[in-house]
Order: C-alpha cells, then structure tokens, then sequence
C-alpha cells in the first residue's frame, strides 16, 4: 500500500509541475522528427468565406522543414538553414536565400524558431508571455517588437501540451489565420529514404 502511494505521490508531483518555455525548448530540442497533419483557416477582411487549407508537416532537427499542402491545391513549402523553397504545380520554384531576399529569408529562421521554440530568436524579434495552463498545457503570445514584424503582425500565439498544437496569427490588416496540428508522430526517429529527398530535391 505504501509502494503505490509513493508512486501515485511521485506521478502527481510531475504532473503538477508548472511548464516553462525552457521546458518547452528541452524537449522539442530532443526529438529529432516530427511529423503531423494540419489544417489552416484563413480570415480575410472584405472575404465572406474564411480559406481553409490542409496537409502534411515534417519538422528535422538536422535537415530543417517541410510544409506539403494538399487542399484545396498543392503546395511545397521547404525551409533550410540556407534556403526557402516553395514549390505550386506547373511552375518553377520560388528560391529565397539571405543574399537574394534578406526581409523574406528572416521569416525561415522564425518560422523554425516558433516549431522550436528557441528563445534566443524569439526574444530577439518578440517579447514572450508565456503561461503554464496546468496538466502540461501551455500558452505563448508572442508580440513583435522589432521592423518588419511589428508593422505585419499583431501577435503571434502558440498554444500546446506535449507538442505544439496551434498557430494563431493576428495581423495588421486585421486578418487573421488559424493552423492547427494534429496526429503528431515522432517515429521513425529517422527520415525516411522518401522523406530524404524532400531535403535534397
């Protein structure tokens, strides 16, 4: 009887623990692939229907990320330490690097900053609210500080528990888009052989 009362202690007294965006880069920072499902909505001023869009995610921690739309059209969206691709049918790829596109390639390392969550970055170009919902969930409201983002966005919140479960953005034209993801998996813990040439292509 005591045994199990110590364990039921010892279980409690970790899930009671208060998370911390320290926490949070710990442990997105050990798994080395995530892939997930999402599903967008965007809202635009002067649009009656909101757009809806979804698809595939893979996040590697060596290789960088890969956004595959598959609805309502598709779309590639490839970031890497040193570039950012974005593939639509029956047209070239768009190549964004530091040389030929410094503002747009910023967006790559924020965009692997908010999957990561890196502080560093994030508390260079935001300041950071963060807040331990309780059982694990977590919410962090990120509001620009620094030019371009303060005259793009308004804030940026990230809301999770084990992983980052959804995106809301709220921008300066007073539109807004709504990702959330979904099915998250973390193995295979290596890429596979397709998942490879996403990286290479």
């Amino acid at each position: 009887m005591k045994s199990l009362l110590f364990i039921l202690l010892a279980v409690f007294s970790v899930a009671a623990q208060a998370v911390t965006l320290d926490d949070l880069q710990q442990r997105f920072s050990q798994v080395p692939v995530l892939r997930a499902e999402f599903a967008q909505q965007r809202t635009i001023s002067g649009m009656a229907q909101p757009l809806n869009s979804g698809g595939n995610l893979l996040i590697a921690q060596k290789q960088g990320l890969w956004w595959q739309q598959e609805k309502p059209f598709p779309l590639t969206l490839l970031l890497t330490e040193t570039r950012m691709v974005q593939i639509m049918a029956g047209q070239q790829p768009q190549v964004v690097t530091a040389s030929n596109n410094p503002q747009m390639f910023q967006f790559n390392s924020l965009l692997s900053a908010l999957f990561h969550a890196d502080r560093r970055v994030l508390e260079e170009n935001f300041t950071l609210d963060f807040t331990d919902k309780g059982q694990g969930a977590w919410t962090l409201v990120l509001v620009p500080k620094v030019s371009p983002l303060n005259r793009l966005f308004r804030r940026i919140t990230l809301n999770g528990e084990t992983f980052l479960n959804k995106i809301d953005i709220d921008d300066m034209q007073g539109d807004a888009t709504h990702i959330r993801f979904f099915n998250q998996k973390t193995t295979p813990a290596e890429l596979t052989d397709a998942e490879k040439r996403h990286f290479a292509s």
